[in-house]
């Protein structure tokens, strides 16, 4: 495991923290300043700033030149993830467009799609959602009811999608339909890439618990979508489905690592705020929870030196998504013990803003579900990388 960068991608470093020393506003550092904003406020900001990222050369980090990419290292992705974090850049308005659908595309999309795809990604042009979860099929994928119907050169889909990410703002949605009748779990099922804004497709916003509408419910209503923007084979979507994941759970967790670092010395300052940086309890629970950061920080490190070794982290990758959320919820588990009977409080007496952590700590409870929850990353972990039986 090589824990250093190579003197090249140390120059890409000092080059991205130039740009980004002058491209991003000082109030976006400030705690709270994204929940000023509205919901609409917020994703026009971002995807503004992302487009004007791309015309600086700073996406696509590690995608091929011949896609608009930079045609650059694991290394320099990693750190690209990195200063990302430490600038206080805002969250890409495009996450499963950009980490889950690209790749996906480059490698088993047809020359026409690779074309039509790629491209508006890079730039954020084109926002895209993922119609994977189902009222009825939710960790349970192949449970999925939503059906596509073949009609001449189309497929017409009907059938609902929940928890969708960017369920408004999306543009276009790459959705697990069952396009085969009378097949069953696996088989059956193909990835049809839709287009959300046409008659047929409705969206709306659900309300979480934080007061954010990040994500929300799809309808599909007798809406169409060209056979041809099938991704994959006809029926062999679960195939694609599993390449599609294979790109989310190997992410190497640089980026995870260092927002959670900054998360971790954020609690411990309102621990010492509120006097409980001298009680045993809280001095054990937060040691434990800085040992498992910097075991995530190691395990990163050993994931990015297999990527750039050129290895298939293939299942594998399940370790680096059960690490990260487990460490990450334990983190804010530990911020709700030390508030204890402060926990309603809104500000701290050193006017310390408590509302975005505590959003954080919210949101802490939906990483060990999405994404594969625990327990299904415990099961793949078992039977395939320990090898154990069923």
């Amino acid at each position: 495991m090589d824990l250093t960068f190579t003197p090249a991608e140390e120059e890409f470093r000092t080059e991205l923290r130039s740009w980004l020393s002058a491209n991003i506003p000082q109030d976006w550092a400030r705690p709270g300043y994204w929940d000023t904003l509205s919901d609409d406020e917020s994703f026009r900001v971002r995807r503004d700033w992302e487009r004007d990222k791309a015309d600086a050369g700073f996406a696509g980090i590690q995608w091929p030149t011949e896609y608009g990419g930079r045609g650059g290292t694991p290394g320099m992705k990693a750190i690209y993830d990195q200063e990302m974090v430490l600038a206080h850049a805002p969250r890409t308005v495009n996450p499963l467009g950009l980490t889950f659908l690209a790749p996906t595309v480059m490698a088993i999309g047809t020359d026409a799609q690779k074309k039509a795809i790629i491209g508006p990604l890079l730039r954020n042009e084109v926002v895209w959602c993922q119609g994977f979860s189902e009222p009825g099929a939710g960790s349970d994928l192949a449970a999925l009811s939503t059906k596509g119907v073949r009609d001449g050169d189309d497929f017409v889909v009907n059938g609902q999608k929940v928890w969708t990410t960017n369920a408004v703002h999306g543009d276009r949605i790459f959705a697990m339909v069952r396009t085969e009748p009378g097949t069953e779990r696996h088989r059956g099922i193909s990835m049809l890439m839709i287009d959300m804004n046409q008659p047929g497709v409705t969206a709306r916003p659900l309300k979480q618990m934080s007061g954010a509408s990040e994500f929300g419910e799809v309808f599909f209503d007798d809406a169409r979508t060209p056979a041809t923007e099938c991704l994959g084979e006809i029926g062999d979507g679960w195939r694609t489905a599993m390449l599609l994941l294979s790109f989310e759970r190997g992410a190497s967790g640089i980026s995870q690592y260092t927002e959670f670092r900054r998360q971790y010395d954020e609690i411990v300052a309102v621990a010492r705020t509120l006097g409980r940086d001298t009680d045993p309890v809280v001095r054990n629970d937060l040691a434990r929870v800085l040992t498992e950061l910097e075991c995530l920080r190691l395990h990163s490190m050993h994931v990015l030196t297999q990527v750039e070794q050129g290895r298939d982290l293939g299942f594998e990758a399940s370790m680096t998504k059960l690490q990260w959320s487990e460490a990450f919820q334990d983190l804010w588990e530990v911020y709700d013990r030390i508030l204890g009977e402060h926990a309603t409080l809104d500000e701290l007496p050193d006017g310390t803003d408590l509302r975005p952590l505590h959003a954080q700590a919210m949101w802490s409870r939906s990483v060990t579900i999405w994404g594969g929850s625990s327990q299904v990353q415990r099961t793949i972990t078992a039977e395939r990388v320990l090898g154990l039986p069923r």
